[in-house]
């Protein structure tokens, strides 16, 4: 990518922070400052932790987390910290921390694992593990399954590959959960119908942190045997919220038709982080049946 100015960075942040916005324009805005990087971004970026709505702010951890840059840390921090922000906004946060992996974040993680919000307290327990296999298994982890995507997980993958015993980790609730998705990112990687089939037995788990990264998993697959799991959630008006709107961004992933039914059926659904991660969604799919290069970059030339 070529080099962008300071102001056409400003621009850009000042579409993710115009609240008059459509919320497909703002997402644009932030995976093109996601994917620009740098100071100027992150600072855009995190001007929008005062926004009202919990699914962008979700989404500004998430890239913040991503984009793997130490002076995104204070931010992330303080959203962790704030017990005002939704739990959905905080998980992410500590997550984030985790996927940037400074050693330094321990006593931070270990604070919040046992929030008294469990998706929070859930997602630290798991980051913390993600900074012991940084600083003591990382080197000696050499036959680990190899990843397609470039997302940093929340968990490396095992080295298992056969598909019946990670189907066993993954369901058993008697292992971690940082043990558990070591098996679903190794599931995500092998990508056959039988480990499709293992991760759909995921969306049955206790934990809706867990249900909600499966749901994720699948919508990175971009496999359309993942459809019946992630309509059967999304249509599921007792599913956790944080579950719901990751299966909505899934089948917008996935893009096929029978997705984007399903996901206009929705554009009106009662909790408001499903009716904007379908809005969301569904600009999603409309990228991926254009010829558009890349999702993010179009927002390069809007003018703020």
């Amino acid at each position: 990518m070529a080099k962008v100015s300071e102001s056409a960075i400003i621009n850009i942040g000042k579409v993710l922070n115009d609240p008059t916005r459509p919320m497909k324009e703002r997402f644009r805005a932030l995976f093109t400052l996601r994917n620009l990087g740098g100071e100027k971004s992150i600072e855009c970026i995190s001007e929008c932790f005062k926004d009202e709505s919990v699914l962008l702010k979700h989404e500004l951890a998430y890239c913040l987390g991503q984009m793997q840059d130490n002076r995104a840390i204070p931010i992330l921090r303080n959203v962790l910290e704030d017990t005002n922000q939704d739990p959905i906004v905080r998980h992410e946060a500590g997550e984030a921390l985790g996927a940037i992996g400074d050693p330094n974040l321990r006593d931070l993680l270990e604070k919040y694992q046992n929030d008294t919000a469990i998706e929070v307290a859930e997602t630290c327990q798991i980051a913390l593990q993600r900074l012991n296999w940084i600083a003591y298994e990382r080197a000696e982890d050499t036959n680990l399954t190899k990843s397609p995507y470039t997302s940093i997980d929340p968990a490396p993958p095992s080295s298992e590959t056969d598909v019946q015993m990670l189907k066993k980790t993954l369901l058993d609730e008697n292992k971690t959960l940082f043990e558990r998705y070591r098996a679903m990112f190794s599931l995500r990687n092998l990508s056959t119908s039988d480990s499709i089939i293992a991760l759909g037995e995921g969306l049955k788990a206790s934990s809706a942190l867990f249900r909600h990264e499966v749901a994720f998993v699948f919508g990175q697959m971009q496999d359309e045997r993942c459809i019946p799991y992630l309509k059967k959630t999304l249509e599921d008006a007792s599913e956790h919220e944080m579950v719901r709107h990751e299966a909505a961004e899934a089948l917008g992933s996935i893009a096929t038709d029978e997705c984007t039914k399903v996901l206009e059926r929705y554009l009106n659904d009662p909790r408001r982080v499903v009716r904007e991660s379908c809005e969301v969604a569904l600009d999603m799919s409309e990228y991926e049946n254009s010829p558009e290069f890349q999702y993010a970059n179009t927002l390069l030339t809007v003018k703020a």
